[in-house]
């Protein structure tokens, strides 16, 4: 789907005018707001609960607009901004003076993208500025992959929603740490770790505790109403059936490596055995099951490469301690 041009023109108004815009991109929806005012950023805080300590990441129309929005781009993240932009890859680099400290959470650091999206390409060049967006859903709850995900947990916080049809990636981006010409992974995401060594041509760590506040780090992070609990994936019917017997309404995400029958479940989900579909479909299938009315739901973990390193990342965030 895209939006009518008129929409884009509408959107970009909104956004200089210093409202909120939602708009697709190839991984999530993005709760809009101009990145270079501090008064429409803080709009963003207040529509989702998020901390303001909590960063955001700016989007672009291209690697050419990147001047004034950070001070300098490293040769190793100049490599993956050619390789994998348009595309769900965010690079953190040393801030630059248009973007307001608002945005960054009061880091001298921002993240940066250029999403692969028409809709949102049309949008930001309309715009002719930087637009800072997190999910345009509320603060740790699961991310929307559609328009009317946004429409019905954001409602009229938000001033436009375009709606650009399903997102195709459906995990958030990629965030790289790129202020030094030592590179590691902040956030597994869109762009799969071992696509962004073949680049470097050297292997890239995943910290587990991050040297710098990047989005989705929360302990409890997009996560459905019901409760997440992760097992094993050969364990996965025999807990759903204990939770059962316990009283509760269970949902369950079945692996495609199970030659079983599906457990007795409220609700049960086949896991794709693509990992491109799985990621595509994670967080429709989270809402599916708070919609059908589990109160828990159990999953297990998939083979941490490639797309799975994100989904299992995504996963252990929703089964994180709720606050």
């Amino acid at each position: 789907m895209t939006a009518a041009a008129g929409d884009i023109e509408k959107a970009a108004g909104v956004l200089r005018a210093g409202g909120l815009v939602a708009f697709p991109t190839e991984t999530v929806y993005g709760l809009g707001a101009d990145a270079s005012d501090p008064a429409a950023v803080s709009r963003i805080y207040q529509a989702k609960g998020r901390p303001p300590t909590h960063p955001l990441i700016v989007h672009l129309a291209g690697a050419g607009h990147l001047d004034g929005w950070v001070e300098k781009v490293p040769e190793p993240a100049r490599l993956l901004a050619e390789q994998f932009w348009p595309g769900p890859l965010t690079l953190v680099l040393r801030r630059g003076p248009r973007v307001s400290s608002a945005a960054t959470g009061g880091l001298e650091t921002v993240g940066v993208r250029v999403p692969d999206h028409p809709v949102a390409l049309a949008l930001l060049s309309a715009f002719g500025g930087g637009a800072a967006a997190p999910s345009a859903n509320r603060f740790g709850s699961v991310s929307p992959t559609t328009a009317e995900h946004v429409r019905a947990e954001l409602g009229e916080a938000v001033d436009f929603i375009l709606d650009g049809g399903p997102c195709q990636v459906g995990v958030e981006s990629t965030i790289v740490d790129a202020t030094s010409d030592t590179l590691s992974v902040l956030r597994p995401g869109g762009v799969p770790r071992e696509d962004l060594e073949a680049v470097l041509g050297s292997s890239l760590e995943v910290p587990s505790v991050s040297p710098i506040r990047v989005p989705g780090q929360h302990p409890s992070h997009y996560a459905p109403r019901a409760r997440v609990i992760l097992v094993e994936p050969d364990e996965v019917a025999a807990e759903a059936e204990r939770a059962r017997k316990l009283g509760h309404q269970v949902g369950v995400f079945l692996p495609p490596s199970q030659d079983v029958a599906a457990p007795h479940a409220h609700a049960v989900v086949a896991v794709p055995a693509s990992l491109a579909e799985y990621a595509r479909g994670l967080y429709g299938f989270l809402r599916e099951l708070d919609r059908k009315g589990c109160d828990l739901i159990v999953a297990s973990l998939p083979e941490e490469k490639g797309l799975g390193l994100a989904i299992a990342n995504r996963l252990r965030r929703a089964a994180g301690p709720r606050g």
